[in-house]
Order: structure tokens, then sequence, then C-alpha cells
């Protein structure tokens, strides 16, 4: 059986070698030919995964077709960005069995759809679904222990990536909640814009822990509201990438809050990590729909006055803290009065 991974980022490539380690030929596609070339003459991918060589399973190629005609099981990892525009690319060459799972965490802004929604209505597939969790790319390439959540309409298609995915280092756990796997991926990039500012502003550990507990509080109550499940976010793709991606350095839209507590614009942050972080756009997107659905996230509004209207930290901040406090656990709260 063959495998396809679009496109050869860092993630996409240390999740093809996993799974060409497993046995199965992986087809790696790069949109520009002399990345491919160069990738294969040095055996690993030195543009954006140096030092972790490619498995001899892994086959480098710049042409769509090629990578996914043969393909059961197909990865997508574009950008969210050019993500519509590469499934158009390549729904020539796919079929209605063809299982296509998405490996990007962001909205399309044209119908606030998921990148999922987008395989469905954009290929002939009728076997989408998403790939999410605290799965930092440089840890799963050096083998680190780690855990991943596959979701997917059909329990058949989660057991086969579990099957091709799972090794002695990575444990996949399979989901029915599509919708609530790939909200969480898509909101945890606000949520640590907003922990890299706190970092930047040297608040203590209590600050941190009441913030990664009400963003997981903003994001079960959001993704309710579109029609999630909120115990989705008791899991990997909830609270767990949430606690790594609000906590660790190495994230991009970390990096962007803490400069932004430096006193950086935005496009002075942006410009200094050379590329706009996904939690952007994600928050621009997610603040517009919150206010239509009238779903309260007040994390989400306080960063917007920040990023978009020019709203002091400070000021922000007062006006979180002065706001009422409502039950701690909305969904389930066992302490119930009578």
């Amino acid at each position: 059986m063959n495998v396809a991974i679009v496109v050869g980022g860092n993630f996409g490539t240390a999740i093809a070698n996993i799974i060409a380690r497993n046995g199965y030929t992986t087809y790696l596609w790069m949109r520009d030919p002399e990345q491919v070339a160069q990738t294969i003459e040095a055996g690993e991918n030195l543009r954006y995964l140096p030092g972790h060589p490619l498995e001899a399973g892994v086959k480098p190629t710049a042409d769509l077709g090629e990578a996914t005609k043969d393909a059961r099981v197909v990865f997508v990892a574009v950008p969210s960005s050019g993500f519509a525009s590469v499934c158009r690319e390549m729904a020539p060459f796919i079929t209605a069995d063809d299982i296509l799972i998405s490996a990007t965490k962001g909205i399309e802004p044209d119908g606030f759809r998921l990148m999922s929604q987008l395989l469905g209505d954009l290929t002939p597939s009728e076997h989408t679904g998403a790939i999410s969790g605290p799965n930092l790319a440089e840890e799963i390439a050096e083998q680190q222990y780690a855990g991943t959540v596959i979701a997917t309409h059909h329990q058949a298609d989660a057991t086969l990536v579990q099957e091709i995915m799972r090794n002695d280092t990575l444990r996949v756990y399979a989901s029915a909640d599509v919708y609530g796997v790939e909200l969480g991926g898509a909101l945890k990039n606000i949520y640590a814009i907003v922990c890299g500012l706190a970092a930047g502003l040297n608040v203590g550990q209590n600050t941190i822990g009441l913030l990664v507990t009400r963003a997981l509080a903003e994001m079960s109550r959001f993704a309710v509201s579109m029609g999630g499940n909120p115990f989705t976010f008791l899991g990997l793709a909830g609270v767990g990438d949430l606690m790594v991606t609000c906590t660790s350095p190495l994230s991009r839209n970390h990096q962007l809050g803490n400069c932004i507590a430096k006193g950086m614009t935005l496009e002075e942050a942006s410009e200094s990590l050379g590329k706009l972080a996904e939690g952007v756009n994600t928050l621009r997107l997610v603040h517009g729909k919150s206010h239509e659905l009238g779903v309260y996230m007040p994390l989400v509004d306080g960063l917007y006055e920040i990023l978009f209207e020019e709203r002091g930290v400070a000021e922000v901040i007062g006006t979180l803290m002065g706001s009422s406090e409502g039950a701690d656990v909305e969904f389930v709260d066992p302490s119930r009065w009578q």
C-alpha cells in the first residue's frame, strides 16, 4: 500500500519517516523541484528537517499526480492559506475511496470551513479526517515519546491510519469528533499568542495556569456552539496540544506573543519571525464568528483589541480581571447547588 504526504515541511517529513519505517512506500510531495533534487541528493530534508535522514521507503517528488494517484492514504500538511488550491490540484488523482487526512491546523475564511471539510468539498474523496495533538515535528523526528489523535467519520479509516502510524514511541488514538479535534488544533494557536505575551511580561506560573484553563473553557464553549463535543477538549487534541503550544518557545504563535509583550507592533513581530503566525488569521475569524454566535470568549476579545485595535496590554488585563466569574467547569459541574 502506498501513502502520500502533501507537503514536505517539517511535520510532513517527520510523519513520512514514521510511515516508511513501518514498511510502507511513502511519497513526499514538494512543490519546488529544486528542493526535491536537494533532498534526494542529501538524503534528508535540509530546508525543513535537517539532521534527520530519510528512510529508504520515502520517495520525494515534485509531481503531485505521481505522489497521490496510487496512494490509499494521503496526509495533507499544506499551510491553511494554500490548502484549498492544493486540494483542487490533486482532485483529478483522487478517488471516492481514498482516505484524505488533514495535518493542517487552521480555518478557511470562505464559509468558516475546517481543512477536512475542504478535502471533502474540493476532492472526490468520501473518507476525510484530521490528525492533531501535541506534535512538535522535531520531537517526533527524534522519536521522543508522543501521542496524536486521528479523527475520522469511519472507524475503519481510523484503524488503518493507526496501523500505518503507530510505533514504539508514537501512540495514535482515535476519535469520531472530526470537527472538535480540528477546532482544538486551530483554536489553540490563539491562546499560544496570549501565553507568549504573558511570558514576555514575566508573569508567574499561577497566571499561566489561569490562562490555559480559561482558554480551554473558551475553546470548548466555542466548539459546542459549532457542533463539537466538549469532552474532546479533555484529550490530546484539546488540553494536550494547548499545554504544549502555550508553554513551548518553539511555537511561532508563542514567539509572536512574546514580541508583542516587548512593545513590537503586529507587523514588526511578524517581520521578525519571517512569517505571519497561523493564530493571527485564526483570531480574526474566531473573533467575528464568536460575536455572530454570541459565544463569550474574553481572551479572544482581549487579544483582538491588543493586536488590531491598538488597546494597551495593561488596560485589557484590567478589563479581564474585572469581569464577573462564572462556573469553573461549565458542561459537567459536580458542585450543583440545591
